[in-house]
């Protein structure tokens, strides 16, 4: 399963059958009562959702929420906001609940009306305080939703044996295969398991035209996208569109970037590492001094070889060298010319000696330095330069050697938590500021295929960008930015490949996991992120009764599967002119406003006590 897709376990899935059908008249009763139940302890019959975090993604988060319906939404925020968090003020304006808490303990939970809530987000870029917080949440209110962001592996497990119902999410794994996959100019390797089969994104040309299911994009010849359009004919199928096609052995992605790496090899300059090696181990005044010395050595030599009777290469050098190590005898009767020569060589050489050695033990000494500081000495060729080892950069960092790529790492941070990674897998590590030239020649940024940026910095991100850019204009730079809309503008104002927000990518997942919606799988395409659902067919809904076509919305909505009630198996080639029926489960791949709109009329009426007996 790859990081980057956002699963539910099959156990989630509830399928239709005849006894379930027969019960959902008791279930209406336990809707009715959930109702009133939400009514008694906050007031409003509309779910109530909290979210709890410190950087965009509280933002980013909330904003997605707020665009799912008609919910009741409370923000917990800090005093002090990490940069790049817009004004919350636009959520104010919306109607959004913004709560300032110093601490995430009951009683900030109590103020904030936890209690009846139906999901609570904590999304703090802290495991530890997101656990606690999660643990004073459940005193508060024990039947909650919790959904949890967590970077730790080892603790995510945990965390989902300890709460019954918990997602528990991490923002970093969902993001590292949209920067491998810029990184590369491939496509995201996202793939997810349904039913039986295992179904990946790819490109047209990458897989069997019987495997495709459905076009997730189209590109035009200016490279405008298209996302989820009309099922294109025969003579409009181009190699290069965007599908979701069934897996078969090896993952189309994987196979594309090993191709990749074949066509592009790895070239071995040796010469170019002796050079970097001894630019490397002297200093400027040092190297300046040898090399005024051995210009000198040579032109003495020269002048002196042509006014004395020597003759041939071999003499040359042989007489040169004597005179150099003061060897030669005194000779009077010369002309003056090869006197004044012989006096400059044998001085040369005096100094030359005393300067080779203190160049060998300089060199020796900052050779070592510069190992111990992590520069790199070896020069790099056809490699990813990944700046920032943090959470982000270390799974990015994982990804690419994965896939057998050469890396050299960037970070200011010696005890950055991808460090040791990075150590453990025999990347070089150049401990430095990106935003610096002399950093980025030293991971020899001229010769590499591309720059991937993803430092929580913005200002360091995107100069170490631009100095890419300087250095070589065809090079591929991919920049992680933290505000969403100053991603946009950078990557249309600085001509940046591909500039992406972390948020941004992660959001729809967390607040699809929030409202319980039965997500498969999340799919970056571009700067749109597609959601793979499950949509069940509720009684009396408006699908209720309607033809399948009715949920197939080109540009906004695309049907892929569906389950009939009181069956397990899967159609993936459904007749879209089928009659459903309350209990049908239809599998769309949808942009979030058309899953809004499709569950909303999948969704059955919702009937209040209190209302009716009005």
């Amino acid at each position: 399963m790859s990081d980057g897709a956002t699963t539910v376990p099959a156990e989630r899935f509830r399928l239709a059958t005849i006894a379930s059908v027969a019960t959902d008249s008791a279930r209406d009763g336990v809707r009715r009562s959930l109702v009133a139940r939400l009514r008694e302890r906050n007031g409003d019959a509309r779910p109530h959702f909290v979210v709890c975090g410190s950087d965009a993604l509280v933002y980013t988060l909330a904003e997605e929420l707020a665009n799912s319906g008609r919910i009741r939404l409370t923000v917990i925020t800090p005093p002090e906001l990490r940069p790049a968090v817009p004004d919350l003020d636009g959520l104010r304006a919306r109607g959004v609940r913004v709560v300032i808490a110093a601490r995430l303990d009951e009683r900030a939970f109590r103020e904030a009306g936890l209690a009846g809530a139906a999901a609570l987000a904590l999304v703090m870029p802290d495991d530890m305080v997101n656990l606690h917080a999660a643990l004073c949440a459940r005193a508060v209110e024990g039947d909650l939703r919790l959904v949890i962001r967590m970077f730790t592996t080892g603790l995510a497990y945990g965390v989902r044996r300890l709460f019954a119902d918990c997602a528990v999410l991490s923002d970093a794994a969902m993001a590292a295969p949209a920067f491998v996959a810029a990184a590369l100019g491939e496509v995201a390797p996202t793939h997810f398991r349904y039913a039986a089969r295992t179904l990946t994104v790819a490109r047209r040309g990458d897989v069997p035209e019987t495997s495709s299911l459905v076009t997730l994009a189209t590109f035009n010849d200016t490279g405008r996208i298209t996302v989820l359009p009309a099922e294109p004919g025969a003579s409009g199928r181009r190699s290069g569109d965007l599908v979701l096609a069934e897996a078969s052995g090896r993952p189309a992605a994987q196979a594309v970037t090993a191709r990749r790496l074949a066509r592009a090899g790895r070239r071995r300059r040796p010469w170019l590492s002796i050079g970097r090696a001894v630019r490397a181990g002297l200093t400027r005044k040092l190297g300046i001094a040898v090399l005024v010395t051995l210009a000198l050595t040579a032109i003495s030599g020269i002048v002196l070889t042509q006014f004395t009777d020597v003759h041939g290469f071999w003499k040359s050098i042989y007489v040169t060298l004597l005179t150099m190590v003061g060897s030669s005898d005194v000779e009077p009767e010369n002309q003056p010319v090869a006197q004044a020569a012989q006096l400059v060589l044998t001085i040369a050489g005096v100094a030359l000696l005393p300067l080779i050695t203190a160049a060998v033990v300089d060199g020796v000494v900052r050779t070592r330095l510069a190992l111990d500081r992590g520069e790199v000495l070896k020069v790099h060729s056809g490699h990813v330069v990944l700046v920032g080892l943090g959470t982000v950069g270390t799974r990015v960092l994982r990804q690419l050697t994965d896939l057998g790529l050469d890396v050299v790492a960037i970070d200011r941070n010696p005890k950055a938590r991808g460090v040791k990674v990075a150590e453990s897998l025999g990347v070089p590590v150049i401990t430095g500021d990106a935003a610096q030239e002399e950093t980025l020649r030293a991971a020899s940024i001229h010769h590499c295929q591309s720059l991937v940026v993803v430092s929580t910095d913005d200002a360091v991100n995107l100069q170490a960008a631009l100095h890419a850019q300087a250095a070589r204009e065809d090079i591929r730079v991919v920049l992680r930015l933290l505000d969403d809309d100053f991603a946009q503008r950078v990557q249309a104002a600085f001509n940046i490949n591909i500039s992406r927000s972390v948020s941004r990518l992660c959001a729809p997942a967390f607040a699809a996991a929030m409202l319980e919606r039965e997500v498969l799988a999340t799919i970056p395409v571009e700067r749109h992120a597609l959601l793979v659902a499950v949509v069940r067919v509720m009684p009396g809904s408006a699908l209720d009764g309607a033809v399948l076509e009715t949920a197939e919305r080109p540009g906004s909505t695309r049907v892929i599967g569906m389950t009939a009630a009181g069956s397990e198996w899967v159609d993936w080639l459904p007749d879209h002119r089928r009659v459903l029926s309350a209990g049908d489960e239809v599998v769309v791949v949808a942009r979030r406003a058309g899953l809004r709109a499709l569950l909303g009329e999948a969704a059955e009426l919702v009937v209040d006590d209190s209302a009716a007996g009005e």
